[in-house]
């Protein structure tokens, strides 16, 4: 069904444009029975404002941007769901795009999102230093943007993500105790060497003294599932065959950690009994799988809804007072311990 307008509502209903838009906006120059029906005429005839139209005249569109890399990553679907419960308790609109892990894709979506006039910015960037210069220009001089999940190491804004350190080092820990020392740790080639992933997995190693190795790190493609599987199936098989055969292997990420099992499966390697794995995952259902996956679970929902809500903060303080307020936020992961790792 097709918007009505503000038009059709007055034609409808025998008023004034000007009496239909102040009803709407529950001026008190109307009374509350003209309110009344006219509001209810315009949810019963699937009436929408016009957010563009309310931010050339107010200033304000009282709608949210966001950029995530894919709406299908089960990690990033529970990040948007508490942006959604936080965005029910606001009078904001959400509007979300896909960057697709490709840095001008985002570029792009942050461009559509201003041209709809969105009061503020969620963003994922695509990894610490895409398109730093024009996120700075955007968050100083257009509309603030507020980080989550990923950092720009550059930008200076709030960021809300999780203590990664804390997780990674539980997950070699336990490792260790099932004497699991030859880690191929798999993760995203969007990282840069810089990436606090990265930088977490290897200060752990060597606080518990094991040598990083880096035949024993594989980066993959993640804006390609068939990619992904062939680049992690072959460093298997490549290390398997080597003198250095990895008995345990650490995903940094949801796709990474549940694809590796199902690859080691089709391998006929055995989990745990070769091969341990453990990694970030927020998959619903991880005793479902065959072994069931131990995981680094991280506060998806929370992530989401505390980035709105700082967000919000800021578009409620004046520009010049914004930098003030910004903080980085870095929430506690749990790790579950299941069948992948139990020996």
């Amino acid at each position: 069904m097709s918007n009505i307008t503000i038009k059709e509502i007055a034609k409808a209903l025998g008023l004034s444009v000007s009496s239909i838009s102040k009803a709407l906006n529950d001026s008190y120059e109307i009374s509350d029975e003209t309110k009344k029906r006219v509001v209810e005429y315009a949810k019963l005839n699937n009436y929408r404002p016009n957010r563009l139209a309310k931010s050339l005249k107010g200033g304000q569109s009282n709608t949210i941007g966001i950029v995530v890399c894919s709406i299908n990553n089960i990690f990033v679907s529970q990040i948007l769901d508490g942006i959604q419960k936080a965005s029910y308790e606001t009078d904001y609109d959400i509007v979300i795009m896909q960057s697709n892990e490709d840095v001008n894709r985002e570029k792009e979506s942050i461009e559509a999102l201003l041209k709809k006039g969105v009061d503020g910015i969620l963003l994922a960037p695509v990894s610490e230093n895409s398109n730093t210069e024009y996120l700075a220009d955007v968050n100083e001089n257009i509309c603030p943007i507020v980080l989550f999940d990923r950092f720009n190491l550059s930008l200076k804004t709030t960021k809300i993500g999780v203590n990664e350190s804390k997780g990674i080092m539980q997950a070699l820990q336990h490792l260790i105790r099932i004497d699991r020392k030859k880690i191929l740790f798999i993760t995203g080639d969007q990282f840069g060497e810089e990436n606090s992933r990265i930088n977490s997995y290897k200060k752990a190693l060597k606080t518990l003294d094991i040598p990083f190795n880096p035949k024993f790190m594989l980066s993959c493609n993640l804006g390609n599932n068939d990619l992904i599987d062939q680049q992690i199936s072959e460093s298997i098989k490549n290390l398997m065959k080597s003198s250095i055969k990895p008995n345990a292997i650490f995903g940094a990420t949801d796709v990474i950690t549940i694809r590796t099992l199902g690859i080691l499966a089709q391998m006929k390697i055995k989990v745990p009994d070769e091969i341990a794995v453990i990694g970030f995952s927020n998959f619903d259902m991880p005793n479902s799988l065959n072994p069931s996956l131990s995981t680094i679970r991280q506060p998806t929902q929370e992530i989401g809804f505390l980035a709105l809500k700082k967000l919000i903060n800021l578009l409620a303080t004046q520009q010049h007072k914004r930098r003030a307020l910004h903080e980085t936020i870095l929430l506690d992961t749990s790790i579950e311990l299941r069948k992948s790792t139990n020996l």
